[in-house]
């Protein structure tokens, strides 16, 4: 599940939450101000379409209905965000103050803004410390525009990111476990740094590069061919290490899949086969993310496919290792016993949470 993706239609980003239209409610949103009616179509049929258009699936298919409505309501107050601080025209400081007045709808009573609202109907026992967190990411894009080191783009997903994947492991009410999180936050950075070399041409013109300057400097990329038609033999180099980056990471992840069961393993096996699929489109243009950017963004279903069965099939558990069980996690949120890997926690250091403010 990506954070970002720039499909869908603007925003007003100066739009206010506490402003009145016709005794309703009128809310910041893609699209402009519009007044929140009870079920507002309009801004679900929008929500519907980015989702189709997202880089990686939001709900897979095949998941029970239940889950599948708790997700979209996650989605559609995640992509409301992402639109608000990436969309549309409006300063920086407007877009600041929508992104301020989305968090006081979130931490309302009685919230007036449609996403919110739904949410709060479909899953109401999600934290929202998540989305506070994402909230900030959006917040600091308005003013950070670039990242000198990889570990300050990994503090950056650790904001823009990693909540997403806490929040798909609240929604199948998995407790709190250390390891299982630490391997979701990989899965979800790798998500957003692969999202990150798919949409290049897309953040350049937004005025952004998610490309280390380290790493750039390193490789002989300068800032002027990020605006070229197509992508010299340097950029592409950069961008096929950065993908075998983001493919360590979600090997370092992976093993989640295994520690899950029922519902929350395909769940999550999904956006880690969506990973791998991004990163087999991103293999099969070379690294050229700028002339065939539209290639580079496109997983193959049969890619998504063929890695979703490989994860499922290699995340059985064994029956028992040295007599010793180990604890996976069911969907329902019970624990049960499995056999104890032979690393317990994917090789992955870990990026100190920063403000970004």
């Amino acid at each position: 599940m990506g954070r970002r993706n720039g499909t869908s239609a603007g925003s007003t980003a100066a739009a206010r939450a506490a402003s009145a239209e016709g005794g309703r409610p009128v809310v910041p949103g893609p699209g402009g101000t519009h007044p929140a009616g009870p079920a507002d179509p309009v801004d679900a049929a929008r929500l519907r379409e980015a989702e189709a258009a997202e880089n990686f699936p939001v709900a897979l298919r095949v998941l029970p209905a239940r889950h599948r409505r708790r997700l979209r309501a996650v989605y559609d107050v995640v992509r409301t965000i992402d639109d608000l601080g990436d969309e549309g025209g409006g300063t920086p400081a407007e877009r600041t103050a929508a992104l301020e007045a989305f968090r006081a709808d979130l931490h309302a009573a009685a919230p007036a803004i449609p996403a919110v609202r739904r949410l709060a109907a479909v899953a109401p026992d999600l934290p929202v410390a998540p989305f506070d967190r994402l909230l900030d990411a959006n917040v600091h894009d308005q003013h950070t525009v670039t990242y000198d080191t990889w570990d300050q783009l990994l503090g950056y997903c650790a904001l823009s990111a990693d909540p997403i994947g806490r929040l798909v492991l609240a929604v199948f009410e998995v407790p709190a476990d250390g390891e299982i999180e630490h391997a979701s936050d990989a899965v979800c950075t790798a998500l957003q740094i692969l999202e990150h070399l798919q949409d290049v041409r897309e953040d350049r013109g937004r005025g952004r590069i998610y490309l280390p300057a380290e790493d750039r400097a390193a490789f002989g990329v300068v800032e002027a061919d990020l605006d070229r038609p197509t992508a010299t033999p340097t950029l592409r180099a950069l961008v096929r290490h950065e993908t075998e980056r983001a493919e360590q990471l979600l090997d370092a992840g992976a093993p989640v899949v295994g520690a899950l069961r029922g519902w929350a393993r395909i769940a999550v096996a999904g956006y880690v086969a969506g990973g791998r699929a991004a990163a087999d489109a991103l293999h099969r243009v070379d690294g050229e993310v700028l002339g065939r950017a539209a290639e580079a963004a496109l997983s193959r279903r049969r890619d998504v496919l063929r890695h979703l069965s490989t994860l499922l099939l290699r995340a059985r558990p064994a029956p028992t290792v040295s007599g010793r069980p180990r604890r996976t996690i069911a969907a329902s949120g019970r624990p049960v016993l499995a056999a104890r890997r032979a690393r317990s926690r994917p090789d992955l250091p870990r990026p100190t949470p920063r403000s970004c403010r």
